[in-house]
C-alpha cells in the first residue's frame, strides 16, 4: 500500500456513537481517519469547534485516526478549531441559486471566498470545494472555473468519483481538470435507475447510491490513474448508500475494495 495515501471515512450515518465507540468501530473498518461533520447533533458541534475538535483528536488518536477534513462552514470558530486540532480542509459546497442563474451564483461565491482567504493565511486551514448534483457546482470543469484564479494553498479542489459519474465525466477528465487545486478524492458511486414505466407521459429516474464496484465510474481507473500521477492525501469513502440500513455492510465491503485497487494499481 502506497503510504503517501490515506483512507478516511466520512462518519455522517454514526451519529448517535460515543467517540470511543467510533474511534473503535473505524479503526476496526481499516481506516487511517475520518471527514468529521462538524454539524449540529454531533459528537462535536460548530460552537464548540476550538475546543472540541481538539479533544476528538486526541481520543480519536488512541484508536490510530486523524482528522483528515471536517464538513462545516468556514467560520472563524471552524478554522481557529480545525488549527488547534491539525485539521488541514474545512469540506465545503457551492450552491446555485436558480432564481439568479448559475453565473450570478458563481460571482458571488468568489466574492465570499475571497473574504476567507485572510482566515485561511491566519489559521494555515485550506477550504476544499466538492462539486455535487443539484443546484450546485456540478462538474470538475465547472470546479476549475470556480477556483482556478484562487491560490491553491488556500482554495482546493474535492473531486467526488459518484458526482462526476452522475455528470457524464470520465474519471480521468475529471481528475485532470482540476488537478492544479486537487486536495481530497471522495470515493462513492451511483447510477440513473427510472422510478416509472414505459406507460407513463413522462419518464422519472432517480439518482441510486450503491457500493463501489457497481456505479457509473471506474474506482479501479481512479486508482490508477490517481497513482500514476503520485497523488498524495485523503482518499474518503463518504458511506452514503441510498439502502441506508446496510451502510455497515457497505463500507466494510468498499474499503477493502478501494484499498486492493490502489495495491493492484501500475505506475
Amino acid at each position: 500500500m502506497d503510504k503517501k495515501i490515506t483512507f478516511s471515512v466520512f462518519t455522517k450515518p454514526w451519529k448517535s456513537k460515543s467517540i470511543d465507540e467510533l474511534g473503535e468501530f473505524i479503526s476496526k473498518l481499516g481506516f487511517d481517519g475520518i471527514e468529521f461533520p462538524l454539524r449540529e447533533g454531533f459528537q462535536v458541534e460548530p460552537g464548540n469547534a476550538e475546543k472540541g475538535l481538539p479533544e476528538l483528536a486526541k481520543k480519536l488518536s488512541n484508536y490510530g485516526l486523524k482528522i483528515t477534513s471536517v464538513a462545516s462552514n468556514p467560520d472563524e470558530r471552524v478554522f481557529a478549531g480545525c488549527a488547534a486540532a491539525g485539521i488541514p480542509i474545512i469540506r465545503i459546497m457551492i450552491t446555485i441559486d436558480p432564481d439568479a442563474g448559475y453565473m450570478a451564483s458563481e460571482a458571488k461565491a468568489k466574492e465570499k471566498l475571497e473574504k476567507i482567504i485572510p482566515l485561511c493565511e491566519e489559521y494555515g486551514v485550506k477550504v476544499g470545494i466538492q462539486h455535487h448534483f443539484g443546484w450546485y457546482v456540478q462538474s470538475a470543469i465547472g470546479l476549475l472555473h470556480l477556483i482556478e484564479d484562487f491560490d491553491p494553498k488556500h482554495i482546493g479542489a474535492i473531486w467526488d468519483a459518484a458526482h462526476g459519474g452522475l455528470a457524464g465525466e470520465e474519471a480521468e477528465m475529471g481528475l485532470d481538470i482540476v488537478w492544479s487545486h486537487l486536495c481530497m478524492v471522495n470515493l462513492k458511486n451511483a447510477f440513473y435507475r427510472r422510478i416509472n414505466g414505459p406507460e407513463a407521459d413522462e419518464a422519472k429516474w432517480e439518482r441510486y447510491f450503491t457500493t463501489g464496484q457497481h456505479g457509473l465510474i471506474s474506482w479501479r481507473r481512479i486508482a490508477e490513474y490517481l497513482k500514476k500521477r503520485n497523488y498524495s492525501g485523503a482518499i474518503c469513502l463518504t458511506a452514503e448508500y441510498t439502502d441506508e440500513e446496510k451502510v455497515n455492510e457497505y463500507i466494510a465491503q468498499d474499503i477493502i475494495y478501494a484499498k486492493s485497487l490502489f495495491e493492484m494499481a501500475s505506475f
